[in-house]
């Protein structure tokens, strides 16, 4: 029941209503809050609402700000037919809030887990706090209890290394690049792409601060980072230590037997509660994509041993949180007995495990449950931030209620993707489950279609997301990874690798031709919608298409031996995709780089910013290493006209000596590619000028809506 008009004002109300008027408006002044008891469907979980509106007034009350905030856009959705997205224009332009009878919610799980280390790398690793504001008013509205928070820590490395005797310039060389932090952070790499500046620490520590306070505010709990036994090579030297390799960058981390392991582990976790805080939880992956530098069965369980010892020594009600990723990426040697002996050294209410990549390889059923450690079923989906739309849509419900119904059910549900503002329809199904049960898809698309887009065109673009469902959405067991899902468009050429296309349409292409041609003829009717989430739905369903279209120009190219002709037909994909691309901000790779340049305080920490956002997407590392080339790359305007484009025509012009048996064409291409990459570097992408997106759209689905007829 909702409370009386005498129930005490709750400590987060203020937060609340600040989110209110965001999305809301002036219409937000006729909203309440109020504190709640948690109601009886939510006694495992602990969090509930209850809303009911009457004479243009709406009531929410709450057991904490974050179920406050989900009665909120639940009331939004079911009486408005409205909901937040990322790209949802705000304030929503509500003029009243209409009647709506008593209704209660209880959260199905006690957390929602949000980001992954490499998401503050590969989305926002250079966004100021209106970016911020914008993401946690989402992540509250979404139902998120728990996210990693990781901006700014490397203030608290800075203070800790200081205090172990390091000078400044040292600490910030063994930091690297701004864009890199959060692989330092894992313990990933260090010395690479700096050095980092001071004023980007100071500037980091003080956003890092006041993202932790408004998440505290809403009544999230952040997990903040832990040591991993990675340190600098000078404490190295002289300490027990070995090396380790991570795709071409070697790193030094502690034998856990020393006990310097244990005291550095502390002397950070210390710094971190001295700037931030702590709320007790804190996410530390000592292995992560490495191998242990001990290969005794016993050595995990020292190292876990050592890491919980420098959690407790500063913090004694530590928890540790740690993504079960290792036990699927390497899991040859992740054997079950390597994976209990580790897991069992740690007590059981100190440990918390991510089931990272749940919604298609879930470990939960294995190890015997993560030896009875509480878990959160995560949803991953995402490497690198591919642009392109592909998910199992169908599969995520029914993974969710299978793990729901295990003997041992997850404690929360969790979005553990390595980049967002990709695939959105994905994300927010598995974040509904949080608070709501998915019996039937169709019906919750349907939903979301009307919901997404104003209620507007709902007929014609609920049949333009049913094609989407029955096309790029209905990728059951594909494995959406750079390397085995990675079309043409973003691959690195080569005449003695051919590109593995053929997992990338399991579809009947002509299905997706007429979603796309029914998303731009609403787009066209409704010009106003393309601002918004239309317009975001318009790119992707655009790219899948087109990146097809190029995989099938690819193979003309081939057959005709590199003729003049098709070559000309190929190269042209890209830069009419690319046009398209340039018409939304966010498709443009000039707005990364900006938003890089932006935190720059001098010329030399201008260069390290331009740098890091350009290599990150394209090389990685460096120009001469093929192991991460491309992981993170992007259909963006300027990359796909400009640097994508230039590579394939390179390729293009001694194909037919390559196919003719010439050795050595694969040699002169590779030092070719390494210039091209070594110039995008230097100089970026040209700017690129935006468009109608609508008109665009249209053109490009004129010139090659029939390429695919015959493709299946």
């Amino acid at each position: 029941m909702l409370p009386g008009d005498g129930e005490h004002t709750p400590l987060w109300a203020d937060t609340v209503r600040g989110l209110a008027h965001r999305v809301l408006g002036s219409v937000a002044e006729s909203v309440r809050f109020a504190s709640s008891a948690a109601s009886d469907g939510a006694r495992g979980a602990g969090r509930a609402y209850a809303y009911e509106a009457k004479g243009g007034v709406l009531t929410v009350a709450a057991t904490d700000g974050v179920g406050a905030s989900v009665g909120l856009h639940h009331y939004l959705r079911e009486h408005c037919g409205r909901s937040v997205g990322w790209d949802t224009p705000l304030p929503l332009g509500l003029t009243s809030l209409p009647d709506a009878p008593l209704h209660q919610g209880a959260a199905r799980v006690r957390e929602g887990y949000y980001f992954n280390f490499c998401t503050f790398s590969y989305t926002m690793p250079y966004w100021n706090w209106a970016d911020w504001e914008r993401e946690i008013d989402w992540m509250a509205l979404h139902g998120i209890t728990m996210p990693l928070a990781v901006t700014g820590h490397e203030a608290a490395l800075h203070a800790a290394y200081t205090l172990l005797g390091l000078d400044d310039d040292r600490i910030r060389g063994f930091l690297g690049g701004p864009g890199y932090l959060p692989f330092q952070f894992m313990g990933c790499l260090d010395d690479f792409a700096g050095p980092l500046s001071s004023s980007w620490i100071d500037g980091h520590r003080e956003l890092g601060a006041r993202i932790l306070d408004r998440e505290r505010a809403f009544g999230m709990t952040p997990v903040l980072p832990a040591f991993t036994g990675h340190v600098p090579r000078e404490i190295a030297s002289a300490a027990r230590a070995g090396r380790r390799q991570w795709q071409g960058f070697e790193t030094w981390v502690l034998d856990p037997a020393d006990p310097l392991y244990a005291r550095i582990g502390a002397e950070i976790t210390r710094a971190q509660i001295k700037l931030f805080g702590t709320d007790h939880l804190y996410a530390a992956d000592p292995f992560i994509e490495m191998i242990p530098i001990d290969a005794d069965p016993a050595f995990p369980g020292a190292v876990a041993a050592a890491t919980l010892a420098g959690l407790r020594a500063a913090d004694s009600e530590a928890v540790w949180l740690m993504q079960a990723w290792p036990f699927s990426y390497q899991r040859e040697f992740w054997t079950e007995d390597r994976v209990t002996t580790f897991l069992d050294a740690i007590p059981g209410d100190r440990m918390l495990v991510a089931d990272l990549w749940a919604e298609h390889d879930p470990l939960w059923g294995q190890f015997d449950g993560f030896s009875g450690k509480p878990w959160l079923w995560c949803s991953l989906l995402n490497f690198g931030g591919r642009t392109d739309p592909v998910a199992d849509l169908r599969g995520v419900p029914a993974g969710i209620e299978a793990a729901l119904a295990a003997p041992r059910p997850p404690t929360g549900i969790g979005l553990s993707m390595e980049a967002t503002r990709n695939n959105p329809v994905f994300f927010e199904l598995a974040a509904d489950q949080i608070w709501n049960r998915v019996p039937d898809l169709d019906a919750w698309l349907d939903a979301y279609v009307a919901q997404r887009y104003e209620g507007r065109r709902t007929a014609e673009l609920r049949a333009a997301w049913r094609g989407l469902l029955d096309t790029v959405y209905s990728a059951q067991s594909l494995r959406a990874a750079p390397d085995q899902f990675k079309g043409v468009l973003l691959t690195n050429p080569s005449y003695t690798r051919t590109p593995d296309i053929s997992r990338a349409l399991w579809y009947e292409p002509s299905v997706l031709a007429q979603a796309w041609e029914r998303m731009i003829a609403v787009a066209e009717q409704e010009p106003g919608l393309v601002a918004g989430p239309l317009g975001h739905d318009l790119v992707e369903t655009g790219i899948a298409y087109m990146a097809r279209v190029a995989d099938r120009r690819y193979l003309e190219v081939v057959e005709s031996a590199g003729g003049p002709e098709a070559v000309a037909r190929f190269l042209r994909v890209f830069e009419d995709l690319d046009r398209m691309l340039a018409c939304r901000p966010e498709y443009t790779f000039q707005r990364w780089e900006a938003k890089a340049v932006s935190w720059a305080a001098g010329p030399g920490d201008r260069a390290v910013l331009q740098d890091n956002a350009r290599r990150i997407l394209t090389v990685w590392g460096t120009s001469d290493s093929p192991l991460l080339d491309d992981y993170a790359g992007r259909h963006w305007a300027g990359l796909v006209g400009g640097y994508y484009r230039d590579r394939w025509e390179l390729w293009a012009r001694d194909l037919g000596r390559a196919l003719a048996g010439d050795v050595g064409a694969e040699a002169e291409l590779r030092e070719r590619l390494r210039d091209r990459a070594e110039t995008f570097l230097r100089e970026g992408a040209a700017p690129v000028v935006p468009g109608d997106l609508a008109a665009e759209s249209r053109r490009l689905h004129t010139a090659y809506a029939g390429v695919l007829e015959d493709e299946r």
